[in-house]
Protein backbone atom coordinates (compact mmCIF):
# COMPACT_ATOMS: atom_id res chain seq x y z
CA UNK A 1 0.00 0.00 0.00
CA UNK A 2 1.18 3.57 -1.07
CA UNK A 3 1.94 6.09 2.03
CA UNK A 4 -0.83 8.25 0.67
CA UNK A 5 -2.93 5.82 0.30
CA UNK A 6 -2.34 4.57 4.10
CA UNK A 7 -3.10 8.45 5.40
CA UNK A 8 -6.33 8.64 3.32
CA UNK A 9 -7.19 5.44 4.79
CA UNK A 10 -6.38 6.52 7.96
CA UNK A 11 -8.19 9.45 7.87
CA UNK A 12 -11.43 7.52 6.72
CA UNK A 13 -11.13 5.53 9.55
CA UNK A 14 -10.53 8.61 12.51
CA UNK A 15 -13.54 10.11 11.08
CA UNK A 16 -16.12 7.51 11.19
CA UNK A 17 -14.59 6.33 14.71
CA UNK A 18 -15.12 10.19 15.75
CA UNK A 19 -18.85 9.97 14.14
CA UNK A 20 -19.15 6.69 16.49
CA UNK A 21 -18.52 8.34 19.48
CA UNK A 22 -20.38 11.15 18.87
CA UNK A 23 -23.75 8.96 18.42
CA UNK A 24 -22.82 6.83 21.67
CA UNK A 25 -22.24 10.39 22.99
CA UNK A 26 -24.93 12.53 22.66
CA UNK A 27 -24.96 16.40 24.11
CA UNK A 28 -25.76 17.20 27.21
CA UNK A 29 -27.22 19.79 29.30
CA UNK A 30 -26.79 20.84 32.70
CA UNK A 31 -28.99 23.46 34.33
CA UNK A 32 -28.66 24.39 38.69
CA UNK A 33 -31.80 24.81 40.58
CA UNK A 34 -32.94 26.21 43.81
CA UNK A 35 -35.85 25.72 46.15
CA UNK A 36 -36.66 27.41 48.95
CA UNK A 37 -39.64 26.65 51.75
CA UNK A 38 -40.92 28.49 54.47
CA UNK A 39 -41.66 27.67 57.40
CA UNK A 40 -43.29 27.79 61.14
CA UNK A 41 -40.88 27.24 63.15
CA UNK A 42 -41.67 24.62 66.36
CA UNK A 43 -39.00 25.53 68.82
CA UNK A 44 -36.38 27.92 70.13
CA UNK A 45 -32.49 28.62 71.06
CA UNK A 46 -31.87 30.88 73.85
CA UNK A 47 -28.25 31.80 74.12
CA UNK A 48 -27.68 33.59 78.20
CA UNK A 49 -25.55 34.17 80.70
CA UNK A 50 -24.52 35.18 84.10
CA UNK A 51 -21.84 37.18 84.78
CA UNK A 52 -20.54 37.93 88.30
CA UNK A 53 -17.73 40.27 90.07
CA UNK A 54 -15.85 39.03 92.76
CA UNK A 55 -12.62 40.65 94.59
CA UNK A 56 -10.80 37.21 94.43
CA UNK A 57 -11.06 34.66 92.05
CA UNK A 58 -12.50 32.21 94.09
CA UNK A 59 -15.27 34.72 95.05
CA UNK A 60 -16.23 35.70 91.39
CA UNK A 61 -16.80 31.65 90.57
CA UNK A 62 -18.48 31.50 94.14
CA UNK A 63 -20.87 33.70 92.97
CA UNK A 64 -21.65 33.07 89.43
CA UNK A 65 -22.27 29.49 90.46
CA UNK A 66 -24.73 30.34 92.98
CA UNK A 67 -26.36 32.38 90.49
CA UNK A 68 -26.29 29.89 87.90
CA UNK A 69 -27.98 27.43 89.97
CA UNK A 70 -30.59 29.20 90.43
CA UNK A 71 -31.47 30.35 86.92
CA UNK A 72 -31.12 26.79 86.17
CA UNK A 73 -33.47 25.57 88.95
CA UNK A 74 -36.34 28.61 87.36
CA UNK A 75 -35.67 27.16 84.29
CA UNK A 76 -36.37 23.72 84.95
CA UNK A 77 -39.00 24.72 87.17
CA UNK A 78 -40.74 26.94 83.80
CA UNK A 79 -40.80 23.13 82.16
CA UNK A 80 -36.94 23.14 80.61
CA UNK A 81 -35.22 19.01 80.49
CA UNK A 82 -32.10 18.69 81.78
CA UNK A 83 -31.10 17.59 77.66
CA UNK A 84 -32.01 21.30 76.76
CA UNK A 85 -29.38 22.57 78.76
CA UNK A 86 -25.94 22.83 77.92
CA UNK A 87 -23.31 25.16 79.04
CA UNK A 88 -21.44 26.74 76.26
CA UNK A 89 -18.90 28.78 77.67
CA UNK A 90 -16.60 29.64 81.24
CA UNK A 91 -14.52 32.31 81.69
CA UNK A 92 -12.82 33.82 84.35
CA UNK A 93 -10.56 37.08 83.70
CA UNK A 94 -9.12 39.82 86.26
CA UNK A 95 -10.78 43.27 86.27
CA UNK A 96 -7.82 45.70 85.43
CA UNK A 97 -8.71 49.10 86.05
CA UNK A 98 -6.03 52.22 85.54
CA UNK A 99 -5.30 55.16 87.26
CA UNK A 100 -5.63 58.76 86.62
CA UNK A 101 -2.22 59.53 87.23
CA UNK A 102 -1.23 57.46 83.75
CA UNK A 103 0.53 54.28 86.07
CA UNK A 104 0.22 50.91 85.27
CA UNK A 105 -3.27 49.13 85.32
CA UNK A 106 -3.95 47.21 88.11
CA UNK A 107 -6.42 44.00 89.23
CA UNK A 108 -9.16 45.32 91.33
CA UNK A 109 -11.13 42.30 91.00
CA UNK A 110 -11.95 39.45 89.51
CA UNK A 111 -14.80 38.65 86.47
CA UNK A 112 -16.66 35.20 86.34
CA UNK A 113 -18.66 34.21 83.52
CA UNK A 114 -20.95 31.25 81.81
CA UNK A 115 -23.00 30.89 79.05
CA UNK A 116 -25.85 28.17 78.87
CA UNK A 117 -27.62 27.38 75.36
CA UNK A 118 -31.45 26.60 76.08
CA UNK A 119 -33.37 24.72 73.55
CA UNK A 120 -37.41 25.07 74.19
CA UNK A 121 -39.79 22.99 72.65
CA UNK A 122 -43.01 24.83 73.22
CA UNK A 123 -43.04 27.97 71.87
CA UNK A 124 -46.53 28.92 73.25
CA UNK A 125 -44.02 28.69 76.65
CA UNK A 126 -41.71 31.10 75.42
CA UNK A 127 -41.83 34.03 76.81
CA UNK A 128 -42.20 32.46 80.68
CA UNK A 129 -38.91 30.92 79.88
CA UNK A 130 -36.93 33.99 79.07
CA UNK A 131 -38.54 35.78 82.11
CA UNK A 132 -37.88 32.42 84.56
CA UNK A 133 -34.36 32.92 82.69
CA UNK A 134 -33.36 36.46 84.00
CA UNK A 135 -35.75 37.10 86.82
CA UNK A 136 -33.22 35.65 89.03
CA UNK A 137 -29.99 35.28 87.93
CA UNK A 138 -29.04 35.51 84.05
CA UNK A 139 -28.16 38.90 83.18
CA UNK A 140 -26.92 38.34 79.65
CA UNK A 141 -29.05 37.60 76.70
CA UNK A 142 -27.01 36.89 73.52
CA UNK A 143 -29.93 36.19 71.22
CA UNK A 144 -32.87 34.11 70.34
CA UNK A 145 -33.04 32.33 67.63
CA UNK A 146 -35.97 30.25 66.00
CA UNK A 147 -35.89 26.77 64.17
CA UNK A 148 -37.41 23.14 63.70
CA UNK A 149 -37.02 20.49 65.92
CA UNK A 150 -37.18 18.10 62.40
CA UNK A 151 -36.01 20.09 59.62
CA UNK A 152 -36.20 17.03 56.81
CA UNK A 153 -39.77 17.39 55.48
CA UNK A 154 -39.45 21.09 55.03
CA UNK A 155 -35.78 20.18 53.29
CA UNK A 156 -37.75 17.25 50.97
CA UNK A 157 -39.78 19.65 49.85
CA UNK A 158 -37.14 22.44 49.04
CA UNK A 159 -35.41 19.65 47.05
CA UNK A 160 -38.74 19.10 44.84
CA UNK A 161 -38.93 22.70 44.14
CA UNK A 162 -35.31 22.74 43.41
CA UNK A 163 -35.75 19.99 41.05
CA UNK A 164 -38.43 21.36 39.36
CA UNK A 165 -36.81 24.83 38.56
CA UNK A 166 -33.98 22.89 37.11
CA UNK A 167 -36.15 21.23 34.90
CA UNK A 168 -38.52 24.27 34.06
CA UNK A 169 -35.05 26.13 33.17
CA UNK A 170 -34.12 23.25 31.12
CA UNK A 171 -37.09 22.91 29.10
CA UNK A 172 -37.09 26.99 28.39
CA UNK A 173 -33.31 26.77 27.34
CA UNK A 174 -33.59 23.97 24.84
CA UNK A 175 -36.73 24.87 23.67
CA UNK A 176 -35.27 28.18 22.96
CA UNK A 177 -32.61 26.76 21.19
CA UNK A 178 -34.42 24.42 18.96
CA UNK A 179 -33.68 20.96 20.32
CA UNK A 180 -35.17 18.58 22.69
CA UNK A 181 -34.87 18.01 26.15
CA UNK A 182 -34.03 13.92 26.70
CA UNK A 183 -33.48 12.03 29.13
CA UNK A 184 -31.77 12.67 32.70
CA UNK A 185 -28.26 11.88 32.85
CA UNK A 186 -26.91 12.71 36.39
CA UNK A 187 -28.51 14.37 38.98
CA UNK A 188 -26.62 16.26 42.47
CA UNK A 189 -27.63 17.98 45.08
CA UNK A 190 -25.57 20.76 46.49
CA UNK A 191 -25.49 22.21 50.03
CA UNK A 192 -28.96 23.17 51.29
CA UNK A 193 -29.27 26.19 53.82
CA UNK A 194 -31.05 26.93 56.71
CA UNK A 195 -31.66 30.43 57.47
CA UNK A 196 -32.81 30.85 61.80
CA UNK A 197 -35.44 33.95 62.21
CA UNK A 198 -33.06 35.68 65.19
CA UNK A 199 -33.86 37.58 67.67
CA UNK A 200 -31.60 39.83 70.28
CA UNK A 201 -32.46 41.20 72.79
CA UNK A 202 -31.07 42.98 76.00
CA UNK A 203 -31.57 41.01 79.68
CA UNK A 204 -32.29 44.61 81.06
CA UNK A 205 -35.01 44.98 78.80
CA UNK A 206 -37.29 41.96 80.11
CA UNK A 207 -39.13 42.82 82.79
CA UNK A 208 -40.88 40.51 85.37
CA UNK A 209 -43.39 40.36 83.18
CA UNK A 210 -43.84 37.52 80.43
CA UNK A 211 -41.93 38.54 77.36
CA UNK A 212 -43.79 39.13 74.27
CA UNK A 213 -41.92 37.64 70.87
CA UNK A 214 -42.73 37.01 67.37
CA UNK A 215 -41.44 34.30 65.93
CA UNK A 216 -42.06 34.49 61.96
CA UNK A 217 -40.77 31.83 60.01
CA UNK A 218 -38.16 30.30 59.04
CA UNK A 219 -36.57 29.72 55.86
CA UNK A 220 -35.04 26.70 54.17
CA UNK A 221 -33.46 26.04 50.87
CA UNK A 222 -32.23 23.35 48.34
CA UNK A 223 -29.33 23.28 45.60
CA UNK A 224 -29.17 20.41 42.87
CA UNK A 225 -27.79 20.29 39.74
CA UNK A 226 -29.24 17.93 36.46
CA UNK A 227 -27.56 16.84 33.64
CA UNK A 228 -30.26 15.77 30.53
CA UNK A 229 -29.64 14.64 26.96
CA UNK A 230 -30.25 16.75 24.23
CA UNK A 231 -32.29 15.03 21.44
CA UNK A 232 -32.08 16.24 17.81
Amino acid sequence: MRPLTAILLAIALATQFAAVARAADPAHITVTGEGRVDAAPDMATISLGVTSQGDTAAAAMAANSQALSRVLANLRAAGIEDRDLQTTGLALSPDWRGADDGSAPRIVGYIASNMLTVQVRALDGLGAVLDAAVKDGANTVDGLSFGLADPEPVLDEARRRAVAVATHRAMLLTEAAGVSLGAVAAISEGGGSFAPAPMFAKAADMTAAVVPVASGEVSMSASVTMVWEIGQ
